[in-house]
Parts: structure tokens; sequence; C-alpha cells
């Protein structure tokens, strides 16, 4: 179980820096201001974000915020190897899942972030390759030192879960789940969450539907425009309202900088649904009536 309590609603990091906003750290301290007045003191991060780069410019903005520690938790992953300025040594992206390597990541997270611990620590992608029982050492010793908090996995399937769950604690699993992407939802993975108690955090949250012109997207959106006369509130916040319906207790991870989109977000949370209009989204995502 886990021993962290997380925010309702994840801000995501992955495009704070230099691989799509590159806010400064003046920018990026608002943000995590902003975000904090508005419930959202969950930030996730991956070592990889920004090519290796993000990690610390957020851990800057951080530290000038002399935002206290405790007010806030922090999610990082590690596992992908990358090809990038920061690591020379890879010649094609690969994952290393060995033990030295998960202690040295965490360590490195834990530097660029300016803080000793890290409430939540993932492994980004499953590698062929992981052995459980090293992957296991190094977490409990993680946690033994109290540099981690809670473990967990990132896209992940429930048989990979499991192998890993027979050699330590699994309390999350990110994986990527929205309207447009409800795959997580047919295909046992949320249904083996519940049943292990371990906590889905969703990962494009608002899928496609503002990215493609399909005929998926052009079918909700129509059905939104509806939606928006009866609830008052953006296509944006009533995609994350759909995802905080489903009874697993999935915590969507918004990668927004929009200041007045931040703001808009937290009323998914106190937003119920009707259950017709969220069978109503699915069935137009499907192009089908439900089975």
């Amino acid at each position: 179980m886990s021993k962290t309590v997380l925010s309702p609603i994840i801000s995501g990091t992955m495009n704070w820096g230099v691989w799509d906003k590159n806010l400064t750290t003046k920018e990026m301290e608002n943000m995590i201001q902003v975000s904090i007045e508005n419930k959202i003191t969950t930030f996730d991060h991956a070592d990889i974000y920004g090519s290796y780069t993000t990690e610390a410019d957020f851990g800057k903005a951080f530290h000038a915020s002399k935002i206290d520690r405790e007010k806030l938790q922090l999610i990082t992953k590690c596992g992908i190897q990358m090809i990038a300025d920061k690591r020379p040594e890879n010649k094609i992206k690969h994952y290393d899942y060995s033990k030295d390597y998960i202690i040295k990541s965490v360590e490195g997270s834990l530097k660029n972030l300016k803080t000793d611990y890290v409430d939540v620590f993932l492994l980004h992608r499953p590698s062929p390759l992981m052995q459980a029982d090293e992957i296991a050492e190094a977490v409990e010793k993680l946690k033994g030192e109290g540099k981690i908090i809670d473990f967990g996995l990132s896209n992940f399937t429930s048989s990979q879960t499991e192998l890993i769950r027979q050699k330590t604690e699994v309390s999350y699993n990110q994986v990527q789940f929205s309207a447009t992407h409800y795959e997580a939802m047919t295909d046992g993975s949320l249904d083996y969450m519940q049943t292990n108690g371990i906590r889905p955090l969703s990962w494009n949250p608002l899928g496609t539907v503002f990215r493609e012109d399909t005929k998926q997207t052009r079918r909700l959106k129509k059905l939104f425009s509806t939606l928006l006369e009866k609830y008052h509130l953006g296509a944006d916040t009533l995609l994350l309202s759909w995802i905080l319906k489903h009874p697993a207790k999935i915590i969507p991870i918004a990668g927004t900088v929009n200041i007045a989109r931040i703001q808009s977000l937290s009323k998914a949370i106190e937003l119920d649904m009707d259950n017709e209009d969220w069978f109503a989204i699915w069935t137009e995502s499907m192009g089908d009536d439900v089975p």
C-alpha cells in the first residue's frame, strides 16, 4: 500500500524544458506556485526529460521558490538510456535496470531535483532483460536509505507487473489512458491494478482529441459541444472528469503550462459526471454502442 498521498491531478513536466516550452527558471518557479495554488501538488518527472536536463532545471526553480518540500510530491523514473549529449556513451537507445544503474539514477535525480528523497520512483518502460530480483534489491536499498518512499512502474503490462510484484511491493503503474486510448479499461490492466492495490496514473489523459482530426475526434468534439452547455466546463476538464470517475481511482497527469487551463482543471475533481454522459463519451470514442 502506498505511503504517499498524491494530488488528484498531477502536473507533468515533460514539456517544461528544452523538449518544448523551454521555460526559464522564473517561469518554472511560477508554474510550481500556480499548480500548488490550484491543488496540484504532485510533479511528474523522468530522468530523460529534456534529454536529461529538465530535472535539474526544475530543481533550480524549486530551490529558488523556497517552497517547503513537504508541500509537494515528486515522481521520477529511470531505465531508458537515450542517445543524448549527456550520455555520450550510448550508441543505441536501450534499457538498463541493473542494480547499480537504478541506484545511480535515483541519486542523480535527487541531486538534480535538489531534494533528499522522491515520493514515487518508477521504472520507465519494461525491458525484456530486466531481472526482478536485482530490481527488488535496488528498490529495497533505496527505500531503506530513505531516498524513495514508494515504488512503481510505467507502461508495464499486468504480467510484467506481477513479475516485479512477486519480489517487491508495487504501488503505482503509469499507463496511457484517456477517452481515445481506453485499452487499459478493456484489456484487464485496470482490473488487475484494482485487485492488487496498485494505483494507476494516466499519461496523455486528453488523448488525441485536440491533436488529431479523425472520425473519432470529430465525434467526440461534437458531443463535447453539447456537454459544454450542460456542465459549463471545457472539453479538457470533462476529459479528466471522465478518467476520474473510473473506480480504479486513476490520477491523470496534465502536461499543460497554460495557467487558465490549470485553474480550470481542478474543477474536474469536483464534477461527478452523469453515468449516461460518461458512456456517451466512450460510445463516441468507439464509434459504436457498448456491447
